[in-house]
C-alpha cells in the first residue's frame, strides 16, 4: 500500500468543478462564529459538490485568513453567498422548492439514521452557532429537523464534523457516493 499521488487523485480544475453540474443540496450556517468551521464547510461542500453554501447573519465571510487556512482553495471552488436575514432565507428557499432541514437537537428532530430526505426535492441543511445552536426564528421555517445521535458525555458535535456527516449521509441515501 501507498499513498497515491495528487496526479493519481485525478481531481478537476477549479475551473472544471465550477461548470460541472452540482448536487441539489446547500448548507447553510446560521450565525456560525468560528471562522475554522466555516473554512472546513467550504471544503466540505467542495469535496461533495454541494450546489451552495450560505453565509448567514454573523457567520464569517471571504477572504479572510482564517476561513482560507482551513478551506485551502476552496473559497474559490464553492458558490457561496452571504444572507444577513437567516430567517427570511430560509423562508426564500422553502418558496422555491427546496425542503429545509435544520441539523438541532428539538422536541420533534428525528434521528439521523430515520431520516429520509424529500424524493425528487433539493435540500437545504441548517447548521447554527457552535453555543446556540440553529436559532429559534429559523427553526420556525424549517420542514423538519434532525438530530445525529451521541453517546458520550457532550451534548453536540462540532459544526464542522456535523457538516461532514450530514452532508455525506444525505448522499449516500441517494446513492450518490460512489466516485466514478
Amino acid at each position: 500500500m501507498r499513498k497515491l499521488t495528487i496526479h493519481e487523485l485525478n481531481r478537476l480544475t477549479v475551473e472544471d468543478f465550477k461548470n460541472t453540474e452540482k448536487f441539489p443540496l446547500c448548507v447553510v450556517l446560521d450565525n456560525v462564529r468560528s471562522l475554522h468551521n466555516v473554512g472546513a464547510a467550504f471544503r466540505t461542500c467542495d469535496a461533495f459538490a454541494v450546489s451552495k453554501l450560505w453565509l448567514g447573519g454573523i457567520t464569517g465571510r471571504p477572504p479572510h485568513r482564517e476561513i482560507t487556512k482551513t478551506a485551502l482553495g476552496s473559497t474559490e471552488s464553492v458558490p457561496w453567498e452571504h444572507a444577513p436575514d437567516v430567517p427570511a432565507l430560509v423562508e426564500r428557499l422553502r418558496q422555491q422548492g427546496w425542503q429545509v432541514v435544520a441539523v438541532e437537537q428539538t422536541t420533534g428532530s428525528v434521528p439521523l439514521p430515520q431520516f429520509q430526505p424529500a424524493p425528487n426535492k433539493p435540500l437545504a441543511l441548517v447548521f447554527g452557532n457552535e453555543v446556540f445552536g440553529v436559532d429559534d426564528a429559523v427553526l420556525q421555517h424549517c420542514d423538519a429537523a434532525v438530530e445525529i445521535p451521541q453517546f458520550g458525555t457532550k451534548h453536540s458535535l462540532n459544526v464542522s464534523v456535523t457538516v461532514g456527516v450530514m452532508v455525506w449521509d444525505v448522499l449516500s441515501k441517494w446513492g450518490l457516493t460512489t466516485a466514478s
